[in-house]
């Protein structure tokens, strides 16, 4: 499971590197935080979202049901990551939705990092949250994996 997931956290990373550097570059987006906080915040959230891919494609009978669950989870991570629509202005239940999704505490760390040079480890329960959600969708995956050779 590990060996499946190494190549896409190095395609991750590039695209990460890519996005920061052209809105540090174009758009003048303040870098107040530290490299190495970032690249800590950016690798907990590649983990947690290629478990949850795993997890996925475990559950999938096809590509096209991996593509269409994946969709399922993608948009709603969007939406309530507080990325596109404030958090704090989304319902009650649309939030506790929100917490389960890695998406959010990502955008938490990130915004914390870059916007407010906080630490990575003074944000305990993203942190937390990531590394939990990582191991528990790795762990689910693991046992649901057959090999089947159709």
């Amino acid at each position: 499971m590990i060996g499946k997931i190494i190549p896409y956290m190095l395609i991750g990373i590039i695209q990460a590197i890519i996005i920061l550097g052209l809105g540090y570059s174009l758009f003048n987006v303040p870098m107040n935080g530290g490299l190495w906080q970032l690249a800590a915040a950016t690798l907990l959230f590649l983990t947690a979202s290629l478990a949850l891919g795993l997890m996925i494609s475990t559950f999938a009978k096809s590509q096209l049901q991996a593509m269409q669950m994946t969709l399922f989870i993608l948009l709603p991570s969007i939406l309530l990551s507080g990325f596109m629509f404030p958090y704090e202005g989304m319902p009650e239940v649309a939030q506790y939705i929100a917490e389960a999704l890695p998406a959010t505490h990502f955008m938490r760390m990130i915004r914390g990092v870059i916007l407010r040079d906080v630490e990575v480890i003074d944000m305990i329960f993203d942190v937390g949250w990531l590394t939990l959600f990582t191991l528990v969708g790795l762990a689910v995956a693991s046992l649901r994996f057959r090999k089947n050779l159709d």
